[in-house]
């Protein structure tokens, strides 16, 4: 018998990160615009955002150990009940005077318990799924967090504008007690360890289990990290950098057309997780190498635009049809990838495993976006110079990347 993807456990965990995905992102960005507002600086921001990532790099393997060792449920409700009375905590603190410290001591906090969340809610999935729905669970997640990342932000903003900072964040509380109490009720299967052991001991074992399970059992996981890590390089520092600084820099453009092109390629998130959903088991092992090739093949008209006598306007479209091309892509990749490796990991190793995906992911793309940061600004007047070696390095990638996957008939993703 064929199992359900809507179960009532799922329902409740997607109906949770709905809540939660938008009061996050309605959060962040009340904040932003208020740090902006006080202190007339958007780097500010930004650096503080860049530090509070430090702890969730460093402490999601921990998070990762929690998540295969605890009830997941329990956990889930106790970290959004926490960020809810962290932010709730920090609105009824506000004055004028310290903002700028509360915010940060803020971002901290919600940074720890996010490297604790993460691993846990990715590990819920092939708990409660199994199969090809597997792959069409982590595609609805995904069309749930880009459809928050398309509404919040703009309802966040119109908020922030008509009631400040602390309203908004009285709401962003609501949306986490939401969560927790949807969380609540989902059932998972749980066995308390039967010994008591140190925590350092198993920390050392688990630690050592799971690299040992990825390094020699299953050295396909290894592989797909290795991929995952490198379309985050690039695709992260030519789309995060690379489409703002072409548009209001090089195309000499308004924030109207940057914020359009933004809107479409939250749209363009959206159909690539369809389209996961959509394929299905016709996503192959072999089908992450596919992907990056395609992913250098849409990169290829961003390139060639800025070598055409058009105008910028025309470069525009060129633009936003290839980025949008590129993160339909990416969002095929990421689900394929999520999904391949929760397929092949034990109910007692994903927590583990999901971590050191979210750790490696959390490191290479803030080193691609400096990366690229530096190529766009040392070429300027010829920025066809990064977007077409970046795309032939990354089609080779995917092409060579063929010769090391496992072959397609080895059924990667049979359950």
């Amino acid at each position: 018998m064929t199992q359900k993807l809507f179960t009532p456990n799922f329902i409740l965990l997607i109906l949770g990160q709905l809540t939660s995905l938008f009061g996050n992102f309605i959060l962040k960005l009340a904040l932003s615009m208020y740090v902006l507002d006080i202190t007339g600086s958007a780097a500010v921001f930004a650096s503080i955002l860049s530090l509070a990532v430090i702890p969730t790099i460093l402490l999601s393997p921990f998070g990762g150990i929690l998540a295969d060792r605890a009830d997941r449920r329990n956990i889930m409700v106790v970290l959004d009940t926490l960020t809810g009375i962290s932010v709730l905590g920090t609105a009824l603190l506000l004055s004028g005077k310290n903002d700028l410290a509360l915010i940060s001591i803020l971002l901290i906090i919600l940074s720890i318990l996010g490297a604790f969340e993460t691993p846990t809610v990715q590990a819920c999935i092939p708990t409660m799924l199994q199969g090809d729905n597997i792959i069409r669970g982590n595609a609805v997640v995904n069309q749930i967090a880009s459809l928050s990342y398309l509404t919040a932000p703009m309802l966040g903003g119109v908020f922030y504008t008509m009631f400040g900072l602390q309203p908004v964040m009285y709401a962003s509380v609501g949306c986490f007690i939401v969560t927790a109490a949807f969380e609540c009720f989902i059932r998972l299967d749980y066995q308390r360890p039967a010994r008591k052991e140190k925590i350092l001991t198993i920390v050392r074992q688990d630690f050592t289990e799971s690299m040992r399970y990825i390094i020699k059992e299953q050295t396909s996981i290894v592989k797909m990290l290795l991929l995952t890590a490198i379309s985050r390089f690039f695709v992260m520092g030519i789309l995060l950098v690379g489409l703002p600084f072409l548009i209001r820099t090089v195309l000499m453009l308004n924030a109207g057309y940057y914020g359009a092109a933004e809107s479409t390629l939250a749209i363009a998130t959206i159909v690539g997780s369809i389209l996961a959903g959509l394929l299905g088991t016709r996503l192959q092992s072999h089908s992450p190498s596919v992907l990056l090739t395609l992913l250098g093949i849409f990169m290829l008209p961003a390139g060639i635009a800025f070598l055409l006598p058009v105008s910028p306007l025309i470069r525009y479209g060129i633009i936003l049809v290839s980025f949008c091309g590129m993160q339909i892509v990416i969002s095929i990749f990421s689900i394929a990838a999520v999904s391949l490796i929760q397929q092949r990991t034990p109910n007692h190793l994903i927590g583990k495993v999901m971590a050191y995906t979210s750790t490696i992911t959390l490191c290479v793309q803030p080193m691609g976006q400096m990366v690229y940061g530096f190529l766009f600004d040392r070429f300027h007047n010829t920025v066809y110079l990064v977007l077409l070696p970046t795309a032939v390095i990354i089609g080779a990638i995917g092409l060579s990347a063929t010769k090391f996957l496992p072959a397609p008939e080895s059924d990667f993703y049979a359950q």
